[in-house]
């Protein structure tokens, strides 16, 4: 009893930090919208906040597939992944070199993620199936399909047109969706976060010892008893 007590509470405190980090993230929404007149653009702290998000989770598990060798084909997956988002968002920075030239980057990363990969092709494909398995990956693919599909969708120009018909202000469509885009990110943030500390060295060598201490206590438990 003493260990689902202590289960339930450590997921009582982890939803309560995740609200938290949830409500915090309306805070850039608020100065951009408020504070700033409404700048909700390329170089917004809305926008720097989720650049600051992708390059934090891409940083991570680059970190973690540097230090966990068995995994690093697929981490480097992930992050690869990441880091393309993360090149996505900068294209304005790119476009300094020539427009649309994020794309070559991305691709770069692309290429050299698949290539780190390929190199133990079996232990990456074991190692992303058990991130799939992890129960952070629902948490990750939330929010994956909250920035690739509904912030896409829930920013489509007809729909904020004919919702202000003759009052159109580009500013609330462009508030709805980056705000969309923000909390996608930030579920993304969140699962990844768990799912690198949870899955750490150390943390997996304890879980394996906790199921083979417990045969050893009922072993000895008929001798203690006499």
């Amino acid at each position: 009893m003493r260990n689902d007590l202590t289960l339930i509470g450590r997921e009582i405190a982890v939803f309560l930090l995740a609200a938290l980090f949830l409500a915090l993230t309306i805070v850039p929404v608020y100065i951009d919208v408020a504070w700033m007149n409404d700048a909700l653009h390329e170089t917004s702290l809305t926008e720097t906040t989720q650049e600051v998000m992708l390059a934090t989770i891409a940083a991570l598990f680059f970190i973690a597939a540097r230090r966990r060798p068995d995994q690093r084909g697929a981490l480097t997956l992930v992050a690869g992944f990441y880091a393309c988002m993360l090149i996505r968002e900068l294209d304005f920075v790119f476009d300094a070199i020539q427009h649309g030239s994020w794309v070559w980057f991305a691709l770069a990363v692309t290429a050299g993620s698949l290539a780190v990969a390929l190199r133990t092709p079996k232990k990456s494909v074991h190692a992303l199936a058990a991130l799939l398995q992890h129960r952070s990956w629902p948490v990750m693919a939330s929010g994956f399909l909250v920035v690739l599909v509904f912030s896409r969708l829930f920013g489509v120009h007809v729909l904020w047109q004919h919702l202000m018909l003759g009052d159109y202000n580009r500013v609330v469509k462009n508030m709805a969706e980056e705000g969309t885009e923000l909390l996608g990110y930030s579920l993304c943030w969140l699962a990844s976060v768990r799912y690198v500390w949870q899955t750490r060295p150390t943390a997996a060598a304890l879980s394996v010892r906790a199921p083979e201490s417990a045969p050893a206590r009922h072993a000895t438990s008929p001798v203690t008893s006499h």
